[in-house]
């Protein structure tokens, strides 16, 4: 894996180095530097990097394509999804609906047989029930065809029960669980289509390509940025302020910066450190009347930010006034 670049384009001990020679007396300004807030690009996912749309410098638009990761995992994944969703999909037609013709037929023979069974046993029964009042026939013939006739009744009511559940369908409670799969089923097509989609990286803002940190072929593990942007207006501007002068910079406030080779311009506070820290050796001397300094930033103001780039050495001053030409 390659190494990720520092979250901030100069670190202040480097930047301090850099400007060592800007603190040569106390009216001089403040000293600072330019730095970039950078957006990193990386897919949650890892796989080789299939293709590569940019390079270092480019500019890109809001949307615009960046790089690809290989997602044929990702299509696989997806063509069992829908043979899942699809045998859902059927399982809960088949439930909604009667058995096949062919079985309701059968069923419609069955009771057809069952009603006439019934005719039969109700004929018997009321011929010898006048038999048994004539003295021709006995009582326990009687009983016995009662029982026949309760039978072949019993077997009508069981056949057009069957028909009817035959004609209906299922269960509520077979078709609502059938249902749940069908749901749960497209929620996995869902899923692994926004895999697949998280694999394809576009631009979320307007912005310069930084820096470009894996090339076409090599493998690129989950979470790691492959491409890294500097959005519109993404550089601040750092300074550190001696503790003596704290008091003449506050949230808020505009400050005017300057560069070497630029026309510079304003800035407005955003930021003032509650903590102090010691000036680094590299830029102390004995000019200087404080150890102490605060960290502060200040987003620039009007066209002349775009003259400034990350790491670029700068003055600050509290005023306009103060400026020197």
């Amino acid at each position: 894996m390659k190494p990720l670049p520092l979250r901030s384009t100069l670190s202040p001990l480097a930047a301090a180095a850099v400007l060592s020679g800007c603190l040569g007396h106390e009216d001089a300004g403040w000293s600072g530097y330019a730095q970039a807030d950078l957006v990193y690009i990386a897919s949650p996912a890892g796989g080789l990097l299939q293709k590569l749309e940019v390079n270092r410098g480019d500019k890109v638009a809001a949307a615009a394509p960046l790089y690809q990761i290989d997602s044929a995992p990702e299509a696989y994944s997806r063509q069992a999804a829908q043979a899942q969703q699809q045998r859902a999909d059927a399982q809960v037609a088949d439930l909604n609906k009667g058995r096949r013709e062919q079985e309701l037929r059968a069923l419609e023979a069955q009771l057809k047989q069952a009603r006439a069974a019934l005719e039969i046993s109700t004929s018997q029964l009321e011929r010898n029930r006048q038999l048994v009042k004539q003295g021709f026939q006995s009582a326990a013939r009687l009983d016995e065809l009662n029982a026949a006739y309760a039978r072949d009744a019993a077997g009508v009511r069981e056949a057009e029960a069957q028909l009817k559940q035959a004609r209906e369908g299922a269960r509520p409670d077979q078709i609502a669980a059938a249902r749940s799969d069908k749901q749960a089923a497209a929620a996995q097509v869902s899923q692994v289509e926004w895999q697949a989609e998280q694999k394809r990286r576009t631009a979320p803002v307007a912005s310069a390509v930084f820096d470009v940190l894996y090339r076409v072929g090599e493998w690129v593990p989950a979470g790691s940025p492959v491409v890294a942007l500097l959005p519109d207006g993404a550089v601040k501007l750092r300074f550190f302020v001696p503790q003596a002068a704290l008091s003449q910079v506050r949230p808020g406030q505009v400050v005017h910066w300057g560069c070497d080779g630029c026309a510079g311009g304003t800035a407005k506070v955003t930021y003032v450190s509650q903590q102090a820290e010691f000036t680094p050796p590299v830029i102390y001397s004995n000019e200087s009347r404080g150890k102490l300094v605060f960290l502060v930033e200040a987003v620039p103001e009007g066209p002349s930010a775009a003259e400034l780039k990350p790491g670029q050495p700068l003055e600050v001053h509290p005023t306009v006034a103060a400026t020197k030409g």
